[in-house]
């Protein structure tokens, strides 16, 4: 008897198993009759990654109730693949938390999942894997192929196209310059005394005049000259106080310059003359500063009134105060105010180039800085930076333009190095940082890039350019065109053709003036989204001619995929 429960037992396991078998089998033949619909028709690759979201048909009467299935798209392309997350079906009577798939009816799957793209995927198949179990069996079916290819002008976007920031120098070629010095009369005279002459800022002022005579690289440009009286007394008496005033530092401040024969002091537009025959500004401006016991309310005065007569009367109603007045404020406001102006001409180009390579000790920081602009020579404009960090260490600009240089010949390394060194000299500068950033970026660290970015407010129109290519790089197409604004790049013509502005993008493109492949290859990508096959065709052909590697690039990029079999298409192509 027990040996016979024990032959029954392995027959029913093995009939279980042959049941099982056939089961799996029946879905394997059959597995063309599940129908997929996968969406976009084409994969794109967007924000670095490529979405796909497939709804699957599956009839009734394909489903066994006690099999479960596993499917996983899988991109192949040459030289390997790419795994989607796998999804899990099952039978109404299989074991598990799966969705279930009834027998009797059709059923209707949906997936959505994305993995992250790489450029091998542009040539690739999206096929579907199936494993299907049931109890200890399993079967794999083929690979069924549901989709080709992915279209990938997201990744178009041009690194180089992410820019760096200069620590912009603040030379200047001219030079104003201005000396001045103050000569104080008495009480309702003119003349100018000569203890007024021996002052310190008067003979400063005249051995300025001398200075200037003497250097080649200074020229005289005008003198001033601004008389006052004080504001009491009469207002006829005053004027004519102010106005004469005016005249005698004139004439002795030309007699300066005729002694140092100074010619475009002749000149009748060389002196600018303005008198002032009361002076109230300059007396609030005294009052404001000193200790005067009634200062308040005197301000108040001149803030109540502006009668200037009024103002006299009322100050002078002060009897105690008016007399500390008379002594320590109007003496100082019966005056004329001398200047001399100059220009101090800077070394030329020619002497600035040579020094800059020749002997850059002899350059300030600002002419150094400068120099490096006026070369083309990445090598030479970066040995120039690099005499400039050395002899003003402690400038933030020398060493961010180092690094500045190192970036546009590619060696991220060494310019983040550079970066750096600028950053721990006066932290968090924007265009410092704006600089870390764009290393970041074009390493592929978003979340870095983003990080120094938003800390570099006020970078200018760089970090503007990077924040569009770091929205691009994130598939944010909308926003990227806003950062953008105005832009004429290829990255910016990009951003609008990926959000769909294909009309925005061709204006772009057509006021780009950049004769780059790139360029036309984009407006004939424009020419296939909008199906103008004459704007396609015949910027494609002068892409080609620009660079021979887009024939083979345009070939196999599913943009195209339409035209494939195009005669012109391929005659352009091949």
């Amino acid at each position: 008897m027990k040996k016979t429960s024990i032959k029954l037992f392995t027959i029913l396991a093995l009939a279980a198993v042959m049941t099982s078998c056939a089961s799996l089998e029946k879905m394997r033949k059959n597995a063309e009759d599940i129908k997929y619909t996968v969406t976009p028709e084409v994969l794109e690759a967007h924000g670095g990654k490529v979405p796909a979201s497939i709804s699957v048909r599956i009839p009734a009467g394909y489903f066994s109730p006690k099999a479960t299935l596993e499917a996983t798209p899988v991109l192949v392309y040459e030289g390997g693949e790419t795994a989607y997350p796998s999804q899990f079906v099952q039978g109404e009577k299989a074991q598990g938390n799966y969705q279930v798939i009834s027998k009797a009816n059709a059923s209707t799957v949906t997936y959505s999942q994305a993995v992250d793209y790489n450029d091998k995927m542009r040539v690739s198949d999206l096929v579907i894997r199936i494993r299907a179990t049931q109890g200890a069996k399993s079967v794999d079916f083929e690979d069924y192929k549901i989709a080709q290819g992915v279209i990938s002008t997201s990744a178009l976007v041009e690194t180089k196209g992410i820019k760096a920031s200069v620590g912009s120098d603040q030379f200047e070629r001219i030079t104003p310059l201005s000396k001045t010095a103050e000569i104080l009369y008495l009480i309702q005279q003119a003349t100018v005394r000569n203890t007024e002459l021996t002052k310190e800022e008067v003979k400063a002022l005249n051995a300025f005049i001398d200075e200037v005579k003497a250097a080649e690289n200074k020229e005289f440009k005008g003198a001033s000259i601004s008389a006052y009286a004080s504001p009491d007394g009469a207002v006829d008496l005053n004027t004519r106080l102010a106005s004469q005033r005016e005249a005698s530092a004139k004439t002795y401040l030309n007699n300066q310059f005729n002694k140092a024969k100074v010619d475009a002091a002749k000149e009748g537009s060389f002196f600018d003359l303005k008198n002032t025959p009361e002076d109230w500004e300059g007396f609030k401006a005294l009052m404001e500063k000193s200790e005067i016991q009634d200062k308040e309310l005197i301000l108040r005065v001149l803030a109540m009134h502006t009668d200037p007569e009024v103002r006299e009367r009322e100050i002078k109603n002060m009897a105690s105060t008016y007399s500390v007045i008379a002594d320590e404020i109007l003496p100082q406001l019966r005056r004329s105010k001398l200047s001399v102006n100059v220009e101090e001409i800077g070394k030329s180009d020619e002497v600035l180039a040579d020094l800059a390579v020749n002997n850059p000790s002899q350059l300030n920081v600002e002419e150094i800085l400068y120099a490096a602009t006026l070369t083309n020579d990445a090598d030479e404009q970066l040995a120039i930076y690099k005499s400039a960090a050395s002899q003003y260490a402690n400038d933030w600009r020398t060493h961010n333009n180092v690094g500045l240089a190192l970036y546009a010949k590619d060696d991220l390394a060494a310019a983040k190095t550079a970066f750096e060194k600028a950053n721990s000299v006066k932290a968090n500068q924007p265009e410092v940082l704006n600089n870390l950033g764009a290393v970041a970026l074009r390493q592929g660290d978003l979340a870095k890039a983003e990080e120094y970015f938003g800390g570099a407010a006020g970078a200018g129109s760089e970090l503007d350019n990077n924040l569009g290519v770091l929205a691009m790089k994130k598939g944010l197409y909308e926003e990227a065109v806003r950062y953008f604004g105005n832009s004429v790049s290829n990255n910016a013509a990009l951003a609008k053709i990926l959000a769909g502005n294909y009309d925005a993008a061709l204006s772009t493109l057509n006021a780009n003036t950049e004769e780059v492949a790139l360029k036309y290859y984009l407006k004939s990508v424009v020419g296939v989204r909008t199906n103008d096959t004459d704007l396609l065709f015949n910027n494609l052909r002068k892409a080609v001619e620009l660079d021979g590697s887009y024939k083979a690039k345009a070939a196999s990029d599913m943009e195209f995929a339409k035209y494939f079999a195009d005669a012109t298409f391929r005659s352009i192509v091949q």
